[in-house]
């Protein structure tokens, strides 16, 4: 057996769903409010995953624009996928509209079709049986209609129609929050899999089972069947899981789960997919990872080569689209950005609204998904006018980011390092610059991020420091993690002067 380690797919990617067609597997992730939604990666041994894109590429399919609301995190909420007759269909939440939907595709790199929206559903993280000419439509009913569990109906998958009415099919073992339901049959038993205990340190996998998938549900005697609470491990809030059965018969499971910082007990990566093995009781229930918990290192029969790792990562901005890491903040405005307009170099136009405003800023970023990394891009930006500004920055949410950028002030450009903690929002350094070329820098490690600046061909200079203890899940609020982005705006205004940037790096240390 050859080793891996878990994550299998780092940083902010949680609630993963998986199918198998042929001897690929396919697995897509929650985006909340990025865009484009939904990644969808390929994989042939459950281990080495690349991503393929995105399913939800079009304003049309992902619209994110808030509703005077500045509640974090709203967006996609756990897609499922599955591949039937030869069609691969996505079901998922919009919490922005509040709407159920579902996507299909002949091919899973695109193009996936407009939403089919599903009517009469009161409830989130939407997933799908295809059973014996039926489909099953199982999912968590909201918190304050009706009964808190798991609600399910048949769905005409051609139109999107609910065949009969919703109805409860099992309240889960007692933990808050059941949500993330995927129903299986298994040797003429239908097993539903469902999230339980909240999606932090209580978080837990259960299980029932019944030979009619409206139930009774018998729980699992021994549930719940992964969770790494009260525990010590370097992984928690293991969770929201899925099954999936191999070429050689074997079975695994993916779900989702945290790295926290051991000396602070924070997390601020986001929930990452992990893959732990799965072996089944003589009584027929599945028992994930080591008996019931989730180990960083596991071996595979599947893996050949062992992990891929990658140490450095260069973006230059040479094609005229950007490759599938990264992504925009809501929907982004059409005149925001450009790859085009100066060849070799993203061009981001500042707009009116802010890192701070629920809105959809000038901001191109990839997620965080190593805690010892570092990141440099070279700008070039020479502010015209008072306010504009563009630069780097180190993003949780609207209330929750640290930035190093240039700007202009009183008609002279300055650098800048800002800290944006909840109301607290300061500008620590400002000074004097210059040129208009400006190598910027963020180094990370599990504590501490470090901003630093250069001129071409000069040793980096250190201008500010943040902990990342500021910018974590537990303080920061929300479902993500951080991303790493490039941004512009006009503090107020539309930008006059563009921002050109002509390379990201992304190097793990």
């Amino acid at each position: 057996m050859v080793k891996y380690t878990n994550p299998v797919i780092s940083g902010f990617h949680p609630d993963p769903s998986i199918c198998k067609v042929g001897k690929d597997f396919y697995l897509v992730t929650s985006s909340f409010e990025y865009f484009p939604g939904i990644p969808i990666f390929h994989s042939a041994d459950l281990v080495n995953w690349k991503q393929m894109g995105h399913v939800l590429t079009r304003e049309s399919q992902l619209p994110l624009s808030r509703q005077n609301s500045f509640i974090p995190s709203q967006g996609i909420f756990a897609p499922t996928i599955r591949f039937h007759n030869g069609r691969f269909y996505v079901i998922t939440t919009n919490i922005t509209i509040r709407k159920s939907f579902y996507v299909w595709a002949d091919n899973p790199h695109g193009p996936w079709s407009e939403p089919i929206y599903i009517d009469g559903l009161r409830g989130y993280d939407p997933s799908l049986l295809f059973d014996d000419g039926k489909v099953y439509l199982t999912a968590a009913s909201f918190p304050g209609v009706g009964s808190e569990g798991i609600i399910q109906a048949e769905i005409d998958i051609k139109s999107g129609r609910l065949i009969n009415e919703t109805r409860l099919i099992w309240e889960g073992t007692g933990g808050c929050s059941p949500e993330g339901p995927h129903l299986y049959k298994i040797n003429d038993w239908y097993y539903l899999m469902i999230a339980e205990g909240g999606t932090e340190y209580g978080h837990m996998v259960t299980i029932a089972r019944s030979k009619s998938p409206y139930g009774p549900f018998e729980s699992n005697p021994n549930n719940p069947i992964l969770s790494n609470r009260s525990s010590n491990k370097p992984i928690q809030a293991t969770g929201h899981a899925e099954l999936i059965q191999a070429e050689d018969g074997s079975w695994w499971s993916v779900f989702l789960g945290i790295r926290p910082v051991k000396s602070t007990k924070l997390h601020h990566l986001g929930r990452e997919t992990n893959l732990a093995p799965v072996i089944w009781s003589k009584e027929g229930w599945p028992i994930i990872g080591n008996n019931g918990t989730a180990e960083v290192e596991n071996e595979s029969t599947l893996l050949l080569k062992g992990m891929t790792i990658h140490s450095f990562e260069r973006e230059d901005f040479n094609s005229e689209t950007l490759s599938p890491v990264w992504n925009f903040y809501r929907n982004p405005s059409m005149d925001s950005w450009s790859l085009t307009k100066e060849p070799g170099f993203l061009t981001l136009y500042g707009q009116a609204c802010t890192l701070n405003s629920a809105d959809s800023p000038a901001f191109v970023g990839r997620r965080q998904q190593h805690f010892n990394c570092e990141v440099t891009t070279l700008m070039e930006f020479t502010p015209m006018s008072d306010g504009e500004e563009a630069g780097l920055t180190v993003f949780m949410n609207e209330n929750y980011h640290y930035l190093i950028a240039k700007t202009c002030k009183l008609g002279k450009p300055y650098l800048i390092f800002r800290q944006v903690v909840g109301s607290l929002k300061t500008v620590e350094v400002e000074m004097e610059y210059e040129s208009s070329s400006v190598i910027l820098g963020i180094k990370a490690t599990d504590t501490s991020f470090t901003f630093t600046y250069s001129t071409p061909n000069s040793e980096p200079n250190i201008i500010g420091s943040g902990e990342t203890s500021f910018l974590s899940t537990q303080v920061a609020g929300g479902f993500t993690g951080l991303y790493l982005a490039m941004y512009a705006t006009g503090n107020g205004k539309k930008s006059t002067t563009p921002a050109y940037f002509d390379y990201f790096d992304y190097r793990t240390y």
